[in-house]
C-alpha cells in the first residue's frame, strides 16, 4: 500500500489540467473528477484509490470502479499518500504548511494533524517500522523524519523526529529532497533517493525498530545514476529500481550495477514482484527477472502520470490522458501473456477440393505444445459459421489443418484460442475465394426505341444456378433527377423468366442481378432502351385548309404571320428546334432551324413573319434533339411537317 512519487513530479511537468477517472467498464454513477494528476495510495480492503487533487486542496475516493465515493476537506496541495500497515489511516503530506495529515479511510475525514516542524516539506512519505517516514530539506540540507502515531501531544509525547538519516557512513548527506519506497514483504525497510541533483545519492535503510539504521549507501558522482526521479525497492529482492530502468544491488554496505531494463521513466512494483514500468506512451509489465515485457498497455497520447498496484496484484492503476483531463485507468489481468494468432488460407480454391490452412501463435510467455485451438468456417451455405474439429499446436506454437470446402465464394476460417489463467483469449481469421460456376443470365429490349410513355414488359432469364432463384431487376430513368431504383424482386418462374413493365418515359437502363450462391457466380446484366418525347405542332392564324396535290396545307393570307405552337414533353432547361423548309421548282430547301425554349406547361409559340407574296409553300416541324436541345434524357424526336401556303 504505498504511493509513487512520480505521481507528484509529473503533475508538475504537465502543469494543471482536469482529471477525469475513467474505468474499463462504464460506471453506473458519475466518475472522479480532479484537476491534476497527484500521489496516490490503493486501500485493498476496502477497494479504494485515494488520488490527491493538488489544485483543489483535497483528496478524492474512488473505488475501482471509478465512481467518487468521499472527498476530502480542503486541506492544501498533497505531495504524497501512504496508508498505516493496518489499513485504518491515511496518511497526507501537505508541503505548503509542512503538516501530515491523519485521515480516516473510509470517510476522508481529518482526525489528526501533526506539524513536522521543518521549513521545506514534508515532500514524500511512506509508512514502516510502526511510524510514518518523510522526507524534507531544501537543496544542500535534505534529511528524513519521523512521525510516531503513538505518541500523543496532548499528552505530553512528540511524535515527530527530525534528522534521522543516520550521520555514520552517508558522507555529507542528502542534498536535496528525496523520494521514498518501502517494500511489502520487508515492512522494515525504507529506500531513499535523493532528488534535485545530477547525480543522487540514495540508501537503504532499516527501520524495523523506528530507528534508522543505515542498509547500503550510495555517492560516487555520476555512478549507477544520473539523477533520480523515481525508485522502488524491489519485492523480496536486495535491489532498487532507479527511474524504472536500473537495477542496482546492494551488499556489504554498498551498491552496485545488477542490470536494466529497456528504457523506462518510473515505475511501480507489485507485492508478489511484477514491475510496472512507464515508457513513452505505455506501460510494460515485466516478471521479476525478466527483461521483455510479459504484457504492454497504451496510455493513449501521453505518458502515463502515476503508476501504482493493487496490493492483490490483480491490476495497475494509471493516470493518463483522457481528452482535456486525465483519468485513472485500471490495466487489469497484468501479469497476463497477450497472445498472437495468425491464420493462413490459400488466396483461391477450387470448390469441393482438399486444401490446406496454416498458422501460428505466438505469445511473451510461450504456449506449451498441444494447446487446443478451436476452428470454425463461415461460406454462403453457414453464415453463422461452421465448427470444423479443434486443431493442436506444435512446440512453436505452428499449426495446419485441411479443409473440403463445400460452398464457393468467400470463405473464411476463424482459429480462437480460449485462453487460460496466464494468457489472455485470441483469435485469428483469414479468407480464401473459392470457386463457383458461371451462370447465364440474360435481359431483353437492348437497344430498342419507343414512343413517349409506352409500357415495356422486361424479361430476365435466369440460367442454372444451385439454391439461388432470386433476381432483382432495377430501372434507373437518365437524368440526374431519377435515380437506380429496385423495381422489381423475385424468383424466376419454371421457365427461368422474370418479368417487369417499365413505362418508357426517358431513356432507361434496366439492370437484371443476380446474387449469386454457394455453387455459381454473381451475374449483372443491363439493357438500355430509349423513348421518344411526346410531340406536336398546332397551326393557328390560316383562313382555311386545303390539299395540293396530296398534301393537305394551311392556307394563309400573304400577310398574315403563322402562329406555330409546339407542344413537347416539359424538362427544365429544355428547347424545341423549329426547323422551316421552303419548296421551289419541285424540290424542298432548308430555310434554317432555330431553338425556342418551351414554358414549364411543355407549350413553345412561334411567330412566323408574313411572305408579302403569294404563291410561296413552305413547312415545319419541331424536333427534340438529344444532347442539344437543353438535356439528354430522351431519344430524338421529330413532329410531323406541317404545310403552309400563301396566297393573295
Amino acid at each position: 500500500m504505498r504511493t509513487t512519487a512520480a505521481a507528484t513530479t509529473l503533475a508538475v511537468l504537465f502543469g494543471s489540467v482536469g482529471l477525469t477517472v475513467v474505468t474499463a467498464a462504464p460506471a453506473a454513477a458519475a466518475p472522479v473528477s480532479l484537476s491534476t494528476p497527484g500521489a496516490m495510495a490503493v486501500h485493498q480492503t476496502l477497494q479504494r484509490v485515494f488520488i490527491a487533487d493538488p489544485a483543489r486542496n483535497r483528496i478524492v475516493s474512488s473505488d475501482y470502479a471509478g465512481v467518487e465515493r468521499s472527498v476530502s476537506s480542503a486541506i492544501g496541495a498533497v505531495s504524497s499518500l501512504t496508508l498505516s500497515a493496518d489499513g485504518l489511516t491515511l496518511y497526507a503530506a501537505v508541503p505548503s504548511t509542512h503538516r501530515v495529515y491523519d485521515l480516516d479511510p473510509t470517510t476522508l475525514g481529518v482526525r489528526m494533524s501533526y506539524n513536522t516542524g521543518v521549513t521545506t516539506g514534508p515532500r514524500s512519505l511512506e509508512f514502516a517500522g510502526g511510524k510514518v517516514w518523510f522526507s524534507y530539506g531544501d537543496q544542500w540540507d535534505g534529511d528524513i523524519g519521523s512521525l510516531d502515531p503513538t505518541q500523543d501531544p496532548a499528552s505530553g509525547g512528540e511524535p515527530i523526529a527530525l534528522a534521522q538519516l543516520p550521520t555514520e557512513g552517508t558522507g555529507s548527506g542528502l542534498w536535496g529532497q528525496a523520494l521514498l519506497d518501502t517494500d511489502p514483504l520487508r515492512p522494515g525497510l525504507l529506500a531513499v533517493g535523493e532528488t534535485g541533483d545530477s547525480t543522487g545519492s540514495m540508501a537503504v535503510l532499516d527501520v524495523a525498530d523506528g530507528t534508522a539504521k543505515l542498509v547500503a549507501w550510495h555517492d560516487s558522482p555520476y555512478s549507477l545514476n544520473s539523477g533520480i526521479g523515481d525508485i522502488d525497492l524491489v519485492a523480496g529482492n536486495n535491489q532498487v529500481l532507479v527511474n524504472g530502468t536500473l537495477r542496482d544491488a546492494w551488499a556489504d554496505g554498498t551498491f552496485t550495477e545488477a542490470g536494466r531494463l529497456p528504457a523506462g521513466e518510473s515505475a511501480d512494483i507489485a507485492r508478489g514482484g511484477l514491475i510496472a514500468q512507464s515508457t513513452g506512451n505505455k506501460v510494460a509489465i515485466y516478471r521479476p527477472t525478466a527483461t521483455t515485457p510479459v504484457r504492454t498497455f497504451s496510455t493513449g497520447s501521453q505518458p502515463a502520470a502515476g503508476l501504482i498496484w493493487a496490493p492483490d496484484n490483480s491490476r495497475v492503476f494509471a493516470l493518463v490522458r483522457a481528452g482535456s483531463g486525465w483519468g485513472l485507468k485500471a490495466l487489469t489481468r497484468p501479469d497476463d501473456s497477450v497472445p498472437t494468432l495468425s491464420v493462413n488460407a490459400p488466396t483461391t480454391a477450387p470448390r469441393a477440393k482438399k486444401l490446406t490452412v496454416t498458422g501460428k501463435i505466438t505469445a511473451t510467455v510461450a504456449l506449451p505444445a498441444g494447446t487446443k485451438l478451436t476452428v470454425t468456417r463461415t461460406d454462403l451455405d453457414s453464415p453463422r459459421g461452421k465448427t470444423l474439429p479443434s486443431v493442436s499446436t506444435k512446440a512453436d506454437g505452428s499449426f495446419s489443418f485441411a479443409d473440403t470446402p463445400p460452398a464457393g465464394g468467400k470463405v473464411t476460417y476463424k482459429v480462437s484460442y480460449a485462453g487460460s489463467g496466464s494468457h489472455l483469449p485470441a483469435t485469428g481469421s483469414d479468407s480464401v475465394e473459392v470457386s463457383r460456376s458461371a451462370t447465364t443470365l440474360t435481359l431483353n429490349n437492348n437497344g430498342k426505341l419507343y414512343n413517349y410513355g409506352t409500357d415495356v414488359k422486361f424479361t430476365a432469364h435466369l440460367g442454372k444456378t444451385y439454391k439461388n432463384r432470386t433476381v432483382k431487376i432495377y430501372a434507373d430513368p437518365f437524368g440526374a433527377d431519377k435515380g437506380k431504383r429496385l423495381i422489381k424482386t423475385g424468383k424466376v418462374n419454371s421457365r427461368g423468366d422474370l418479368s417487369v413493365y417499365v413505362d418508357m418515359t426517358r431513356d432507361t437502363a434496366v439492370t437484371a442481378e443476380f446474387a449469386g450462391d454457394a455453387r455459381y457466380k454473381p451475374k449483372s446484366v443491363k439493357s438500355t432502351a430509349y423513348a421518344r418525347v411526346k410531340v406536336s405542332m398546332a397551326v393557328t392564324k390560316h383562313y382555311k385548309t386545303g390539299k395540293i396535290g396530296s398534301t393537305s396545307y394551311y392556307w394563309f393570307r400573304k400577310n398574315t404571320d403563322p402562329l406555330l405552337t409546339t407542344s413537347m414533353t416539359y424538362y427544365p432547361g429544355r428547347e424545341q428546334r423549329l426547323d422551316l423548309e421552303v419548296y421551289y421548282q419541285g424540290r424542298w430547301y432548308d430555310a434554317g432551324s432555330e431553338y425556342f425554349p418551351l414554358g414549364t406547361n411543355g407549350k413553345s409559340a412561334v411567330r412566323l413573319g408574313a411572305p408579302g407574296e403569294a404563291g410561296i409553300r413552305a413547312r415545319a416541324r419541331s424536333v427534340y434533339v438529344n444532347g442539344s436541345s437543353g438535356d439528354s434524357v430522351n431519344s430524338t424526336t421529330y413532329s410531323s411537317w406541317r404545310y403552309l401556303y400563301f396566297t393573295n
